[in-house]
């Protein structure tokens, strides 16, 4: 995936987590489903923005951003900045 498509993921994940807490505020799902598919968004965003942190050190690096992979969501989630 190329750093352009993650960002594109990043915008996407971002969009459907404003979307879902839009439509808990109106009442059409409820909180524990909010909850539940805001904490898989949350994982999914953790992981896309590890992968592009690997592409950008590897490019820095003159190593093949290509070769950068994603790495499970328990490995990276609540990575501190």
């Amino acid at each position: 995936m190329r750093d352009d498509e993650i960002l594109t993921r990043i915008s996407a994940l971002v969009d459907e987590e404003r979307q879902l807490r839009e439509k808990l505020s109106a009442g059409e799902v409820t909180t524990d489903d909010e909850h539940n598919r805001v904490k898989e968004l949350e994982a999914a965003l953790d992981q896309c923005w590890d992968l592009l942190r690997q592409r950008r050190a590897r490019r820095g690096a003159g190593e093949d951003p290509d070769e950068a992979a994603v790495r499970p969501a328990g490995q990276v989630e609540n990575y501190r900045q």
